[in-house]
């Protein structure tokens, strides 16, 4: 999965419908890695947005890490503890890819076929300031068209299972969606 998103303060009432509670984005057809992202975690109190910068930079590496990948997430030292403790969800509208194309660089906006809020999984990094990884996984059969990844996406449904799951019961819900559900369309 690319570094790139779109995020649409227009699903800000859904958001807060589903997770009951006051979730607020400001709108960002190009939201880019080291910019802060309005995620939705849990407390004790239910649900809660927290806004997290997109990106850790831990001391062994030489640039910003943006994803995780869902297959290893649990055994990796760097994400072990946050994926354990400190899930989230990252509403947006979609996500962007790009494929070459007679030369060019083609951009692709992926999207719910209902232009729905889509819900990609991330875990948080709790220091002085917050950050967040996104998860990706193999990808459906159409995003394999344009990209070896894509975002883990979990479901409204499946909501509360990703966040009160233990590590080892959440390998479905980090499986690719359904096809069908994935509207993919080319962008300017």
């Amino acid at each position: 999965m690319c570094g790139r998103f779109n995020i649409s303060n227009k699903i800000t009432p859904i958001v807060s419908m589903l997770f009951d509670t006051q979730f607020s984005v400001v709108t960002n057809e190009n939201f880019s890695p080291s910019q802060s992202a309005s995620t939705i975690t849990t407390s004790e109190n239910g649900f809660q947005q927290v806004n997290a910068n997109w990106g850790i930079k831990p001391n062994w590496s030489k640039k910003l890490i943006i994803n995780a990948q869902s297959e290893t997430v649990a055994a990796k030292p760097t994400f072990r503890q946050s994926f354990i403790l400190q899930r989230c969800l990252v509403p947006c509208n979609g996500w962007y890819e790009w494929r070459t194309e007679e030369g060019k660089k083609i951009k692709y906006f992926f999207e719910h076929f209902n232009k729905l809020p889509l819900y990609m999984a991330g875990i948080l990094f709790k220091h002085e300031i917050t950050e967040l990884v996104t998860l990706t996984t193999a990808p459906s059969k159409t995003c394999a068209l344009y990209h070896k990844r894509m975002p883990v996406l979990i479901s409204p449904e499946n909501k509360d299972d990703w966040f009160s799951s233990s590590t080892e019961q959440l390998g479905l819900l980090m499986s690719s969606v359904n096809d069908e559900m994935i509207n993919v369309k080319r962008s300017e």
